[in-house]
């Protein structure tokens, strides 16, 4: 099994927000930016893996700007870190100012995959290459999540969390 880089797996979902996907101050729904962001990160784990591949979980998703109706939206996911049968996908939210054309982050979100078979039975994925420093960044700062939320639900033993205790020594 081959490895891919993160930048193989890049996903760019771009769409406008139309009036039916907003809420009465006409703004686009929580809900529908979660769907939108859902199928770009869906697109860019089984680029990954090569594999049907089902959410897992939603880890992080942060609402920092409102999205007005008529407003472009870019989605731009990347696969930041693959595990065994698992795959954390970082994505970014970018809306376009009408008119100026200016691009300005305005969410970002982080959930997590997982490769299955035909039978729904978790199979093991290629392993990622950062490469950029970001990319570097992310992909480090996956593994803490990752052992932190294994903690969090009881299925690692915090002395176990070698990253985690890094983070305090």
């Amino acid at each position: 099994m081959s490895s891919n880089t993160a930048k193989e797996t890049l996903t760019i979902l771009t769409d406008i927000v139309l009036p039916s996907e907003t809420n009465p101050i006409g703004n686009m729904f929580g809900g529908e930016l979660l769907a939108r962001m859902d199928r770009a990160a869906s697109i860019t784990a089984r680029r990954h893996s090569r594999r049907i591949v089902v959410t897992a979980s939603v880890n992080h998703v942060a609402f920092n700007k409102m999205i007005p109706v008529g407003s472009v939206v870019t989605i731009e996911a990347k696969v930041s870190r693959a595990f065994k049968t698992s795959m954390e996908v970082y994505m970014d939210v970018w809306i376009e100012d009408r008119e100026s054309g200016i691009k300005s982050k305005a969410n970002e979100a982080i959930y997590t995959f997982v490769a299955v078979d035909e039978m729904g039975t978790p199979v093991q994925v290629p392993d990622l290459i950062p490469e950029s420093d970001l990319e570097k960044q992310r992909f480090a700062a996956a593994l803490r999540r990752k052992q932190l939320s294994l903690v969090l639900a009881g299925k690692m033993k915090p002395k176990d969390a070698t990253e985690l205790k890094a983070l305090f020594e």
